[in-house]
Formats: C-alpha cells, sequence, structure tokens
C-alpha cells in the first residue's frame, strides 16, 4: 500500500450563483482546517454567462471575497457543449481552465475531516468514487442487458471491455461493469484528460450505441462517459491507498440532511466547527439549509433518528423519515 502521495498536486471545484456557491465556502472552509499545510493551489472553475446560460450563473460578489479570504483561486471558463441544459457538464468543462499539473477533483457538496496528502494518489493510474449505486443503466424487460450496454460503449472507442470487468461479481451483475460516481476523480493532466471526458460525453450524447436507445443519459451522462475515460488512461478501480476518500480524509456528503442523518461523527465536527467564525456565518447564515441545520442545531434532530450502525439500506427510506419531520432542506 501506498502511504501517501509524494507529488505535489492541485485541487478543483466548481462554484456558482444559488447553492454551490455556500457549498464551495463550506468545502473551503473544511479544507483549509484539515490542510493547513497543502502545498498546492486550490482552484474554483467558475462558468461565465453565455448563450448556454439564461440566467448569469457567476458567484456572487460577495460570497466570491469569502472564498478569496480562504485562499481560493477563482478560474473562469466558458460553457460551450452543456451549460445551464447539463449543469454536471460543469465539471467536464471547467478542467480546460486548470494548470497543466497534477489534480484532483471533487464535488462542491464535499467536505474534508483530514489531511489530503495521507492519500496515496497515483495520478499515472486515474481512480474516482466507488460510492455509488446501481443508477445506470436501467436495463428494460426485453433489452440489452449490462455487458451489453457497456460493451457497445467499450466498443465505440476502441477499448478492452474484459480488461474492465470485476470477475469476482456474477455475469448480469451491476457491479461487474466498471461504474463510479463523479464526487472524486484525479489524474495526472486535466487538459488530456478533461479533453477525452469532453469528446467522450459529447459522443455518447450526440451519437449513442444502439444499445443505449432506450437509456437515459440525463443527468447520468458524466459517469457514463467516466469509465471509460479513467480506463482508457490505465486507470481503475480504487484501491486501499485511496481509502480516506470517503472515508476519514473527504466526505461527500450531496446533502446536509443526508449528513446529519448517516454520515460520521467527525464529518459533522469538521464541518460545524470550519463555519463557526462570524465572518463565515454571517453569509453561510443566508442559505436556509445551513441555517437551520448547523445555526439553529436543527441537524441535531435529524442525527437522532438515524443509528448510524444500522442505516436503512434504501436512501429513500432516509429521505422519506426526513421529509416526515420537516428537514429536508436543500
Amino acid at each position: 500500500m501506498k502511504a501517501k502521495s509524494a507529488e505535489a498536486f492541485n485541487v478543483f471545484f466548481i462554484g456558482q450563483s444559488g447553492r454551490l456557491a455556500y457549498e464551495a465556502i463550506v468545502l473551503a472552509a473544511t479544507f483549509r482546517a484539515a490542510n493547513p499545510d497543502f502545498a498546492g493551489k486550490l482552484f474554483m472553475g467558475e462558468p461565465q454567462p453565455g448563450p448556454l446560460w439564461p440566467n448569469d450563473p457567476r458567484v456572487p460578489p460577495p460570497l466570491k471575497r469569502v472564498l478569496e479570504s480562504l485562499g481560493v483561486e477563482i478560474l473562469p471558463f466558458e460553457s460551450r457543449h452543456f451549460g445551464a441544459s447539463y449543469p454536471q457538464g460543469n465539471k467536464i468543462e471547467g478542467l480546460a481552465a486548470l494548470p497543466d499539473a497534477p489534480f484532483v477533483f471533487f464535488d462542491t457538496d464535499t467536505i474534508f475531516c483530514g489531511p489530503l496528502a495521507s492519500v496515496g494518489f497515483d495520478f499515472d493510474r486515474p481512480a474516482a468514487s466507488m460510492r455509488r449505486e446501481a443508477t445506470w443503466p436501467e436495463i428494460e424487460l426485453y433489452g440489452p442487458g449490462h455487458a451489453a450496454i457497456w460493451g457497445s460503449l467499450y466498443d465505440k472507442f476502441g477499448l478492452d471491455f474484459a480488461a474492465s470487468l470485476d470477475l469476482s461479481q456474477p455475469d448480469e451483475h451491476w457491479e461487474r461493469y466498471l461504474y463510479f460516481n463523479a464526487g472524486w476523480f484525479f489524474h495526472r493532466s486535466p487538459k488530456a484528460f478533461g479533453e477525452r471526458l469532453r469528446d467522450y460525453a459529447l459522443s455518447i450524447r450526440d451519437d449513442r450505441p444502439e444499445a443505449l436507445v432506450c437509456q437515459v443519459l440525463d443527468p447520468w451522462l458524466d459517469q457514463v462517459a467516466l469509465p471509460l475515460v479513467i480506463h482508457s488512461f490505465g486507470g481503475g478501480r480504487p484501491g486501499p491507498e485511496l481509502a480516506g476518500l470517503d472515508g476519514d480524509v473527504s466526505c461527500h456528503y450531496r446533502t446536509l440532511p443526508l449528513l446529519y442523518a448517516r454520515e460520521s461523527d467527525a464529518a459533522v465536527t469538521a464541518l460545524e466547527e470550519a463555519i463557526a467564525p462570524n465572518p463565515l456565518k454571517k453569509h453561510l447564515k443566508e442559505y436556509e439549509p445551513l441555517k437551520r441545520l448547523v445555526y439553529q442545531k436543527k441537524g441535531e434532530k435529524i442525527r437522532a433518528m438515524f443509528d448510524r450502525n444500522a442505516l436503512p439500506r434504501r436512501e429513500q427510506v432516509i429521505r422519506n423519515t426526513i421529509k416526515r419531520a420537516g428537514l429536508w432542506l436543500r
């Protein structure tokens, strides 16, 4: 097992107006608290106004100043292919704005509990988050199965489908096939990785194989293209050296109610302590979920509803329980 990454690298996330602006401050505050000696740079990609955005997607100036006070360098980028119709495309197009050095991307709804330098990144073997469910493809009764669907995509891009399979899983079980959550991923070159991710995503969207005719690609397009790109660069499923991601280093919480329901005590503490200072609080309390769940401590009520050692197997059960209590805020 690789103890830690020996290379300097940058961290990248996306910020824009609305919810993501507040999540960006939370990410940056927890990152700085957990990584006081970080050797790289913390970058936020920011989509710019243009024909693919009906409204201005930029972070409001007061919140941008908060991010800059946390050492975030803001990288503007143009939306040429996705924009408001597929905002998940920001993580694809934003990579082009990064300096061409090793990078780790994180979704904006991420908090940090420990030093990222303790994670054993091998930037020549990219990987991504395995904290995912069987969200894609959705198999039709008389339609093609997982092997036919995924196999058609590997064939489309000239990739070795057989080499991507987890043979410990049975045929047609979804975990046999390479599939990630796009909540984090990394590589040596954001330029090379971003260009290939863009090209694969656009090719799948605009010229899908016949086996995908009945498949829904929104919002899954990025997660359909991602394993193909990672495999094409010689990467694959993360090993134990990356266990701190989605573990004791980073937490992809997705929504604040879910964070309080199911994440670790360390994650909750990291959140609450990092955003307690008044210069952050006066801005973050403008966002209703943070105001009520963190600053008014309603998150403690959610936490008391669940046993973290015996959570419901289905996330929808957790969501419904929180909704019945009137605390599903996003």
